[in-house]
């Protein structure tokens, strides 16, 4: 059997948790979270909004059903979020060496290993998770023979979304409706329910100027990092406004449109990363369990007057979403495409695809 290498997680604060690595073994840097899912962890990892982070997944037990085959159609990975792994690394309890699933096709460590990322288990999931809910996110690194190895790095003071947007302008799709997508780290499952929905995408760059563009609808998509970097998304979003053609964001896209109507967005002490944040929409009774992935929120006293929330949090009342009072412009915090789940709030993109 394999001797297993000793890793250390150092966190800015001086705490170490010492573990076995199961992943690609080189030093590592960026902001430790942590995600609350009890499964999901191909979705989570290929996820574009963890860029830049070491993820904490603080369900115990992972890697017990192995991971999918790397397969596509239609220029869309068929079971991942995107074309490769985003976090710096990912931190578990308790790792699984043997997997079984019907869809598995390698182990979870092979693949860190494939795309190198690092992993470690045995550190204690529940103690990390507790110091971040206390501390706040914080900065960490992986290291494997010196603390020294690495220094700390804040991936929020760069640029995230300009690193996993895509370079060039694509289009998937041949349906009746065209809808331009700014691709601030877009999910596949976005495309995946927009596809669905009988509608051509044109998926330009965070920073491409698509008013020039014909189309019938605006989608801004999920991203990573600071939205206050994505100033030209911001100010070519306030340009697509006045032409008053339908407009959806998700995740980032909330943050981005509120900012084009004149918002502002602040830090989340640790975030929202899980599938069972429960939110209500403003003005009723309604609530749903949603999936989330977000370090960044909307201010709601800095909403305009033409502006109002869509939906609250249930746990800490912060921002979900926003909607015009009068144009048909509304957008998510949340991920209603889920992936991994759950999809109570699928619903928002018929109701974007019917304002087309």
């Amino acid at each position: 059997m394999k001797q297993e290498r000793t890793a250390s997680l150092i966190l800015d604060n001086g705490t170490v948790f010492t573990g076995k690595s199961f992943g690609y073994e080189q030093p590592t840097a960026g902001e430790v979270v942590f995600n609350t899912a009890m499964m999901g962890y191909p979705e989570s990892l290929t996820d574009p909004s963890y860029a830049g982070q070491i993820l904490t997944e603080t369900y115990p037990l992972v890697g017990n059903y192995g991971v999918p085959p790397r397969e596509n159609a239609c220029g869309l990975s068929s079971f991942y979020e995107s074309e490769k792994i985003h976090p710096q690394a990912l931190i578990v309890s308790d790792y699984s060496h043997e997997y079984s699933h019907w869809n598995g096709c390698r182990s979870l460590g092979d693949w860190l290993k494939e795309e190198k990322v690092a992993g470690i288990y045995g550190i204690d999931t529940r103690e990390l998770t507790k110091i971040l809910r206390e501390k706040g996110s914080m900065l960490g690194k992986i290291v494997f023979d010196a603390e020294d190895e690495i220094g700390f790095t804040d991936p929020n003071n760069r640029n995230l979304v300009a690193e996993v947007s895509c370079r060039e302008v694509l289009t998937y799709g041949n349906g009746s409706k065209k809808v331009v997508l700014v691709d601030c780290g877009v999910k596949h499952n976005i495309l995946r329910c927009l596809l669905k929905r009988d509608v051509t995408i044109v998926r330009v760059p965070w920073d491409y100027d698509f008013n020039s563009l014909p189309y019938d609808g605006l989608f801004i998509s999920n991203g990573p990092g600071n939205p206050d970097f994505c100033s030209v998304t911001v100010e070519n979003i306030r340009k697509a406004m006045s032409a008053g053609k339908p407009i959806f964001g998700i995740c980032m896209g909330n943050q981005l449109l509120s900012k084009a109507g004149g918002a502002s967005v602040y830090k989340l002490k640790y975030g929202h990363r899980s599938h069972n944040q429960p939110v209500r929409m403003a003005g009723t009774e309604r609530c749903f369990i949603t999936s989330q992935n977000h370090g960044f929120a909307v201010d709601n006293r800095t909403l305009g007057d033409d502006w109002e929330p869509l939906f609250i949090n249930m746990n800490d009342g912060t921002n979900e979403g926003i909607r015009h009072k009068s144009k048909p412009f509304f957008s998510a915090q949340f991920h209603p495409e889920a992936a991994s789940g759950p999809r109570d709030t699928e619903f928002l993109f018929d109701e974007f695809v019917k304002l087309l």
